[in-house]
């Protein structure tokens, strides 16, 4: 085993092995390919470039050396061409600050049955007055870069939950084709994530005609992993179990606390009066640091609610009835 796979489980050694094609023997080898193809785009500033980093690429792309290597320069060219986005990119950013504490994204503290991270979206949230939608999405992606510092998570992947309950048209109306495209292209084809589902809870009729908008953005491989549950509960828990769940989608866990993940980031000075002075925050440079500060950092109240649905809204559909859940995107 090689030192870029110490402290991983054997079983996710060997699944990184069966589903990624990663070969510890020739783990080298493969980044040091990568690493070569550099000086094909003269174009674009590679701002990181050791083994560790380019690993990440590679598994989001099953160790396929010319795909993991097309992405590394998309994400650095993504970041090039957004500078706005990338500027002062840190949690105490108030832009991300706001969206953090606003519950964008929520992150659950365990994993699932397959060890992937849950992400949750609680649209109804979205403060327009309070929070642009581009600041959410450099919440969320911030977000992902201290979570994909951990190698198991570069190898499980990660899995999103969006509930939709009370998501206004009018607020839908404030999602364009252009953010809309600039946040696929900055998770889908820029972020060297594995994204194993992302599950819609209690859209309304808007949201499928969304679909519509961003269609023409997406590859043609990316349209498996999105599934369309509606209301029904029995869809949503075949794919995600309820023991890893929280009430608000039915699962066994406590209801979700908003200030869970921003505190996380923010540290002990996190205060929901938005009244805390904190440390300059870099996620480029955290080191398996969030693994341990969400289990130091214990629940507070929240003060924002996080989903206008009450437990038990979403309800049980009889075996067979299963026509939501077909899939209609994956951010691969």
């Amino acid at each position: 085993m090689t030192h870029l796979q110490a402290g991983l489980s054997p079983d996710t050694i060997e699944k990184a092995r069966l589903e990624l094609n990663e070969n510890p023997d020739v783990l080298h080898q493969d980044i040091q390919q990568v690493r070569d193809m550099i000086i094909t785009r003269p174009d674009i500033g590679f701002l990181r470039t050791d083994d560790a980093f380019i690993l990440r690429f590679l598994r989001a792309r099953k160790f396929h050396q010319a795909d993991a290597f097309r992405l590394l320069a998309q994400y650095f060219q993504y970041r090039q061409l957004n500078l706005d986005m990338f500027k002062n990119f840190k949690a105490d950013d108030p832009g991300i600050k706001r969206a953090l504490i606003d519950g964008f994204p929520g992150v659950l503290e365990n994993r699932d049955h397959y060890g992937r991270k849950i992400l949750l979206l609680f649209a109804a949230n979205w403060d327009q007055s309070r929070n642009s939608f581009t600041d959410i999405l450099r919440a969320i992606l911030l977000s992902l870069e201290v979570l994909i510092e951990d190698p198991e998570l570069q190898i499980n992947g990660f899995i999103l939950i969006i509930d939709w309950s009370n998501f206004s048209f009018k607020q839908a109306s404030k999602l364009t084709p252009s953010i809309l495209k600039l946040a696929i292209e900055g998770l889908q084809d820029s972020f060297p994530a594995r994204f194993g589902g992302v599950h819609f809870v209690n859209q309304p009729w808007y949201i499928h005609a969304l679909y519509t908008l961003i269609k023409p953005f997406l590859k043609d491989k990316t349209r498996k992993r999105i599934f369309l549950h509606g209301n029904n509960l029995n869809s949503l828990h075949q794919l995600i179990h309820p023991e890893f769940l929280p009430s608000e989608f039915g699962g066994t866990l406590p209801p979700y606390d908003m200030g869970t993940w921003a505190r996380t980031l923010l540290g002990p000075d996190y205060s929901d009066e938005n009244d805390y002075t904190h440390t300059s925050y870099n996620a480029m440079h955290v080191k398996h640091t969030s693994s341990n500060l969400e289990r130091e950092c214990s629940p507070k109240p929240m003060k924002r609610s996080q989903s206008v649905v009450e437990a038990g809204t979403l309800k049980h559909e009889e075996k067979g009835e299963n026509e939501n859940t077909q899939p209609l995107l994956a951010l691969d």
